[in-house]
């Protein structure tokens, strides 16, 4: 990384640690010392952690993140428009559930906005699949051919048309929020349950919204730790060379099965039934443990990273065979 780079990463780091003590510093202002607030408080931020580790947002981001880094644009800020965007939608559902009279409006919405809240993600997660098989196709034929190298198709996702839709970080906040919408999360369901019984219990409006706030600072901070290591890990293989080729294949194709994986679970969620197959139990299970898939994802492409690193550095430094004293 540039000098420039490592001192905005620094900067965005610093931001995102400020405002979560923000958010600590309203919470402990407004809610008092109260230990079931407090703990309560401590809930909030811990679902907002975990949320940010839901494997649709990780496939979304590094998406996104490996396209920009390919047009040669910066990205450092993709994880936080993402999740930004889709806190708003929990900011706004928080306020209406203290604010509106109307009772089981939730329960309507969750019905109605579930539908459109699952294709978009899925929608989503058919692009990058596309995107993924097209990369990884022309790597496969380029590790397979003489040199020299072929050009690499274009860094949209399936056209310049539809590439256009996230050039920039900031285009990742439309995403977010449209990801939000349909509130099938434990997280996001346990966070706007818990609002709603304090705000029941007499809490005010000004303490009933230190949970989302709170939520918001614990996805930001995860999502935009995720965006920052896989630069690193997907700048590794911008280079030239045959391994540098193999290693974005790897990465295009755990990518690729990921995307495939998260969509079909999101499908599944909502047009299967529990107890029609064996593979409708399996994916609505893997549904309630997005956050766990989310780290298991993050790690495969961590551990490719690794493993391209130690293997480069060996073949660039090989160890030479030393003799004894008796010439062995």
């Amino acid at each position: 990384m540039s000098s420039d780079a490592r001192r905005g990463t620094g900067s965005v780091m610093c931001a995102l640690l400020l405002a979560n003590l923000a958010a600590w510093a309203w919470a402990a202002t407004m809610l008092g010392a109260a230990p079931a607030l407090l703990g309560a408080a401590v809930l909030a931020w811990t679902f907002g952690l975990r949320h940010g580790l839901d494997a649709d947002h990780i496939v979304a981001i590094d998406v996104v993140t490996r396209r920009l880094m390919q047009a040669g644009r910066a990205p450092g800020l993709v994880g936080l428009f993402f999740s930004l965007g889709h806190s708003t939608v929990v900011l706004l559902a928080t306020l209406a559930l203290v604010m509106l009279p109307v009772p089981f409006w939730l329960e309507r919405w969750h019905v109605a906005g579930g539908s459109f809240g699952m294709l978009v993600p899925a929608a989503f997660m058919l692009v990058a699949v596309m995107a993924n098989a097209r990369m990884a196709l022309w790597q496969w034929r380029a590790l397979r051919q003489p040199a020299p190298l072929p050009p690499a198709p274009p860094t949209g996702f399936v056209s310049g048309r539809v590439g256009r839709w996230i050039g920039r970080s900031w285009q990742m906040y439309p995403l977010g929020f449209l990801f939000g919408l349909g509130f099938d999360t434990a997280s996001e369901i346990g966070l706007l349950g818990m609002a709603a019984v304090h705000a029941h219990h007499g809490l005010g409006l000004a303490g009933v919204m230190a949970f989302p706030l709170l939520f918001t600072a614990g996805m930001a901070l995860v999502d935009t730790l995720d965006t920052l290591l896989m630069c690193r890990a997907y700048g590794w293989g911008m280079r030239s060379g045959r391994r540098a080729v193999a290693y974005d294949l790897g990465i295009s194709l755990v990518s690729l099965v990921a995307a495939a994986g998260i969509g079909a679970i999101e499908l599944g969620q909502k047009v299967g039934d529990a107890g029609a197959s064996v593979l409708m139990r399996g994916l609505m299970v893997a549904g309630d443990h997005f956050a766990a898939l989310g780290a298991g994802i993050v790690l495969v492409f961590l551990a490719l990273w690794g493993g391209a690193v130690v293997i480069s550095r060996r073949q660039a430094n090989p160890v030479t065979p030393t003799r004894d004293k008796a010439g062995w």
